[in-house]
């Protein structure tokens, strides 16, 4: 007897051809359950050399399409397992693609969040820096300021200088004026006429003249208007030549930049600022850019 084949068995998986084969095996059984009740139980067959009746027949049919169900429902068994592999694959590398993204994206994240904090850290320190740098600087301008101030209210007043006579107070001097000879001012014996004195002596000499404001401020800030003031204890003093007069000259500079006309004694009024002046118009440009000791 001739078992019914299954069609496209080849195809099929492992799994499925054991359920393809098991559905052949139960149809031989059926087949051979049918041929004994067609021979009435007995080996020998009678009217049918086959041993099949029609009834036996149409079982066969029903086996080999029974089979036919079955390869076919293996086959869509097996396409459904790979759909859901494909689909299990391609879950597996859209989450890995996630996951990898994600970690980019948290990568970048930490980078630019460490790359601000850096910059945010520069700045800082940047501006601690100006700051101190200002402060610094804020603390020396007040240090000048603070000597400057000393200078300007701790003077000595001493009526002789060292080794030098010296006059009580200034005496009163007279200018020719230069167009007219015949002709004299007299400036009063005060700051206000030893300074325009000093001015117009310089002018006779043709010494660049400061303002009037010029010299008044600078004398006020170095002798508070003394003309017999004297610095004992600056760093001129400790080398032995203490500034001296309104606008607290040493005598090698009062000396040096003296100015012809004017008295030689470094305490005389005219003669001190006219020689300072003449000093600061060589050193400076002229007394109206000094603004602290010079």
């Amino acid at each position: 007897m001739q078992l019914p084949t299954i069609p496209k068995i080849g195809r099929l998986s492992k799994k499925h051809k054991i359920t393809a084969a098991g559905a052949a095996a139960a149809a031989a059984v059926v087949l051979a359950v049918t041929g004994l009740q067609a021979t009435g139980g007995s080996a020998e067959a009678k009217g049918d050399p086959t041993g099949f009746s029609a009834d036996s027949g149409q079982q066969v049919k029903s086996l080999d399409a029974q089979a036919s169900l079955a390869s076919q429902q293996a086959i869509k068994d097996d396409a459904a397992a790979k759909k859901k592999a494909a689909d299990e694959s391609a879950a597996q590398q859209k989450a890995a693609a996630d996951a990898a993204a994600k970690k980019k994206a948290a990568d970048t994240a930490a980078k630019k969040k460490a790359a601000h904090a850096a910059a945010v850290a520069k700045q800082r320190a940047a501006n601690a820096a100006a700051a101190k740098k200002k402060a610094a600087a804020q603390a020396a301008e007040r240090a000048r300021a603070k000597e400057a101030a000393n200078r300007s209210t701790q003077r000595t007043a001493v009526k002789a200088a060292p080794k030098k006579t010296v006059v009580a107070a200034a005496p009163k001097k007279t200018v020719a004026i230069a167009a007219t000879p015949a002709a004299a001012v007299v400036y009063p014996d005060n700051l206000d006429g030893w300074i325009r004195e000093a001015r117009s002596v310089l002018a006779a000499h043709d010494i660049p003249v400061p303002t009037y404001n010029g010299i008044y401020r600078n004398i006020i800030r170095e002798s508070s208007g003394n003309p017999n003031a004297i610095n004992l204890w600056d760093i001129n003093a400790q080398n032995g030549i203490p500034s001296k007069g309104l606008l607290q000259t040493i005598d090698p500079t009062f000396n040096a930049y003296h100015v012809s006309g004017t008295s030689w004694n470094i305490y005389d009024p005219v003669a001190n600022i006219a020689a300072a002046c003449n000093y600061a118009w060589h050193v400076y440009g002229g007394m109206d850019n000094v603004n602290s000791a010079y």
